[in-house]
């Protein structure tokens, strides 16, 4: 099996600062560090290290040669990931002193995408795989379509929250993830409640609280594990990666959360987001301390 990502691929500058910044406050940075994001980039690299076969759909600008290089050095295959006349995406961090993160991201060439290179990406793929989806690129709704047509499970986290961007890729959407402030808005937009979301799976992380799931065979619910967070940045992104990736080599659902729930508190006691994405053996060692 193989989980399938048209994602986002950023680099990111992370800045830590004293406070987030209020209207009109100039702030000095304390620190800066730069390296690989986006949730795309983010998502396949924690699917690649819970122990799944990943393959990125993305592109990228002349200046994004770091960031394909740092995704295949963390074992995701790197084929269909291609170069736009646009500049890479880059997102702007600023971390405060309780890890808590304010994001600007220019999207730049994430929103690039070429249909007909998702279609050809995806007629490697087989019937079960899994594609993941985000709202950092364009093109979410083709390759919905073409991935249901090939026989894929396709996941789709609905952020950056964007109600009109989830209302046009959810009749493609067999699981559909969101924290709990997009799901009160979606739910808002769609005039429903949040738990009843019109999808056939339905993920609603909540931060520290742990994750909550509605399926076929009803729901689950798992807590969250307890640390004091460095940086949060990437830890949704850690936990649905992680969650998919272990779902398609063949967990099942409460497993699966658990094991993602871990992964996510590992991950925000380390600054930064992809290079903080922990491997699978950490994980294990994470949970027996627990």
């Amino acid at each position: 099996m193989t989980v399938w990502n048209l994602g986002s691929i950023n680099l990111d500058h992370v800045y830590r600062v004293p406070h987030l910044p209020a209207p009109g406050e100039t702030l000095a940075a304390e620190a800066l560090t730069s390296g690989l994001g986006g949730k795309g980039a983010n998502q396949s690299i924690a699917a690649a290290r819970a122990g799944a076969r990943v393959a990125h759909i993305g592109r990228i600008g002349a200046d994004g040669g770091p960031a394909g290089a740092a995704l295949a050095e963390a074992g995701v295959d790197v084929t269909h990931v291609t170069r736009s006349a646009q500049a890479t995406g880059h997102a702007i961090i600023l971390v405060d002193a309780a890890g808590e993160n304010s994001i600007v991201i220019h999207p730049g060439a994430n929103r690039d995408q070429q249909t007909a290179a998702i279609d050809a990406a995806l007629s490697g793929a087989a019937p079960g795989d899994t594609l993941l989806l985000q709202n950092e690129t364009d093109a979410q709704v083709a390759a919905a379509g073409i991935a249901r047509a090939a026989g894929l499970r396709v996941v789709y986290s609905a952020a950056p929250f964007d109600a009109d961007a989830a209302r046009a890729v959810m009749p493609h959407v067999d699981l559909l993830a969101l924290n709990t402030v997009e799901a009160t808005a979606l739910a808002a937009a769609l005039g429903t409640a949040a738990g009843a979301l019109p999808v056939a799976e339905l993920l609603i992380t909540r931060g520290s609280d742990g994750a909550w799931y509605r399926g076929p065979n009803g729901t689950v619910a798992v807590p969250g594990v307890p640390v004091t967070p460095v940086d949060t940045t990437g830890a949704g992104d850690t936990f649905l990666g992680w969650f998919a990736g272990r779902r398609d080599v063949g967990d099942d659902v409460e497993t699966a959360l658990r094991e993602a729930a871990a992964a996510a508190a590992l991950q925000v006691t380390r600054p930064g987001a992809a290079a903080a994405i922990p491997t699978r053996a950490a994980v294990h060692r994470f949970v027996g301390t627990k």
